[in-house]
């Protein structure tokens, strides 16, 4: 038997909805470390926070289009991003350890809940969308490991 969605799932759009909401604060967050990153491994910090911004700004339409493949309606209206996500929008001056903590952070929530929500598409019979996240998981499990690098070795310059 070939399972099918005959019908957009709520439960697996409302995932979608979340994890858009997700990568575009934490898109957000990755441009203010870019943009306030400094010390010793300024140039090493600057670059890495816009490799790996851009490429959680590049899922958002992943995200965005995979909702309206299923007939859904992804977040559109820029004052509907936050109250979705539940990222939070990094505040304040940071230094540059807490800048690659909060990112961490940022990617094991985002990890955490990318595996339950590939769950909730699973049970819809939505394999598509449940690849998308296995995926995207692969990618904030990359992101999270060469944050952690910086954190782990106790050279003196970060950690």
């Amino acid at each position: 038997m070939v399972a099918t969605l005959t019908k957009p799932d709520n439960a697996v759009v409302a995932t979608l909805n979340r994890q858009q909401a997700n990568a575009l604060v934490a898109y957000l967050n990755y441009k203010k470390y870019h943009w306030l990153t400094f010390g010793p491994l300024f140039r090493d910090l600057h670059l890495l926070f816009e490799e790996q911004g851009g490429e959680v700004f590049a899922s958002l339409d992943e995200l965005a289009e995979r909702s309206l493949m299923l007939d859904g309606q992804p977040i559109a209206d820029p004052a509907d991003y936050i109250p979705a996500a539940t990222v939070s929008p990094s505040q304040g001056e940071l230094n540059p350890k807490a800048m690659l903590s909060e990112a961490i952070a940022t990617h094991e929530l985002i990890i955490g809940e990318m595996h339950v929500d590939a769950e909730v598409a699973t049970a819809a019979g939505d394999i598509g969308t449940a690849d998308l996240y296995t995926r995207l998981v692969q990618v904030h499990q990359k992101h999270r490991w060469f944050l952690k690098e910086f954190l782990t070795k106790g050279d003196g310059l970060v950690s």
